[in-house]
Order: structure tokens, then sequence, then C-alpha cells
């Protein structure tokens, strides 16, 4: 599992991605607090974040340099090999940064979730466990419904698929 670093476009976003054990502390920690920042305080969901499955993924980040020169982290997913949370390869964790939303930043991170899935492990479904009203959000990389909500941690889901 190597890290890949895709150019900044126009909006000055830097993709990488990254195994667990290529996340320098920082990183980690700035991954750690928007995970925080958007599942547990902006959602109002006590759950543990740290479910053992991050040292088994590659992170995909999107981050941007501030005017002070320091880095931000914008967006962030995990891809999770087939068999981990699934039986086929999945997407998790999928956070954007507050400041950062209405701007297609969210439509542009699962574009290059799709991607890098895809070019590390080859083209293959893809599952995730949405929360139910992101149902269109989803749709719209291809992802399908298999009509059975589940509650997780409180939030109703759904499981999704892309073939």
């Amino acid at each position: 599992m190597s890290g890949r670093t895709v150019l900044a476009p126009a909006d000055g976003i830097v993709w990488r991605c990254l195994p667990f054990s290529a996340l320098a502390a920082d990183t980690l920690y700035r991954l750690l607090r928007l995970r925080s920042e958007v599942f547990v305080v902006e959602q109002q969901c006590v759950f543990l974040d740290m479910d053992d499955l991050d040292a088994h993924c590659l992170h995909l980040l999107g981050e941007s340099v501030d005017g002070s020169g320091r880095v931000q982290l914008q967006a962030s997913v995990r891809l999770v090999p087939a068999g981990r949370a699934f039986a086929e390869a999945s997407i998790g964790r999928v956070v954007t940064a507050p400041a950062a939303r209405g701007g297609g930043l969210g439509h542009r991170l699962m574009a290059e979730a799709v991607r890098q899935l895809e070019a590390l492990w080859g083209p293959q479904p893809i599952r995730i466990g949405a929360q139910a009203h992101l149902e269109a959000f989803y749709q719209r990389h291809g992802f399908v419904s298999d009509d059975k909500p589940y509650v997780e941690d409180g939030i109703p889901h759904l499981e999704m698929l892309r073939r």
C-alpha cells in the first residue's frame, strides 16, 4: 500500500491517498479531529469512531494550505479492502469540513474515492453503509440502495452498492 498524490486543481485541493502507517502524527490528528467534529459533535452521535479498521485502510485526504501556510484537511474518506467491513471493497467515514461545504467538494471527494479504489484494487463492486438522508447524494455516484434500512448509532442508514 503506497501513497499517491494528485496535483491540486484551481481550488487548491491536493488529494493524497495513504496507508494508515504513512499518516504523520499531525495528519492523523487532523483526520481524527475532523471526523469527531462532524460525526460526534455536529451530528450529536456518541460512538467510538476508532473502530480498529483504520489500520487496514487507505485514507484519501483532500487538503489545502491556508494563508498562514498551514495544511487544512477539507475532506476525507477511508478506502476499505474487500472482506474487512463488507464482502466487497468499501468507502467509509466520508467527511467534508463544514467550512468547505456547498461548492461540490463532497462530489469531488466521492469521485476521487471511487477512482483511487479502482486504481488500487481494480474495477469491482463497492458497498457503502450510507446515512439514509444522503441516499440521493450517493445515487449520483452510481450507488443503489438495497432497500433494507437499519439504524447505526441512532442514525438511519442504508447499504448501497455500486457495480
